[in-house]
């Protein structure tokens, strides 16, 4: 565990204000939580960004990396067929491997809810075996999904070099 002097403190941003409609504000506060943990992620050193760091294995890229395959499980149709490994990058990619994936995917991820005018219509991408979630069910459930990972990466970083911030 690092000391707790020569800590990394970085100046907190804070939430969104976002305009006046619901669409606005959940995807003012999604986008506010995705560049939390991309920035949370970014920069963290190796090898401690892939180093299980608690029991469960939990580590710093396999949280980006899994938040990556629930974006685009959501918004873009992805057939996530086993969710535990969804947790785990590869050994071939880079912090910086990992983020732009995931900055790339929130983007793509961004095309398809820009075309949303209806929080109540099903998310339009394609997906055979299930029900498509509406617009609405799916903002707030990344919204969940991305802020709980946000804490976890928040703790993890703190364990890994002292940084904190938002």
């Amino acid at each position: 565990m690092p000391s707790t002097t020569g800590r990394t403190r970085c100046r907190d941003t804070p939430p969104p204000r976002t305009g006046n409609n619901e669409a606005e504000t959940l995807r003012g506060f999604l986008d506010y939580l995705r560049t939390s943990i991309a920035a949370k992620v970014e920069g963290a050193p190796e090898p401690q960004a892939r180093t299980a760091a608690v029991p469960s294995g939990t580590n710093l890229l396999g949280l980006l990396e899994h938040l990556t395959h629930v974006e685009r499980s959501i918004f873009l149709g992805d057939n996530v067929t086993d969710w535990p490994a969804t947790f785990r990058a590869t050994s071939s990619d880079s912090v910086a491997d990992v983020v732009a994936r995931y900055r790339a995917t929130v983007e793509h991820a961004n095309e398809i809810l820009d075309v949303c005018t209806d929080l109540g219509a099903p998310v339009p991408r394609p997906r055979s075996n299930r029900p498509t979630p509406s617009v609405r069910w799916a903002l707030v459930h990344m919204i969940e999904e991305t802020g709980r990972h946000a804490g976890h990466a928040d703790i993890l970083r703190e364990m890994i070099d002292g940084s904190t911030g938002r």
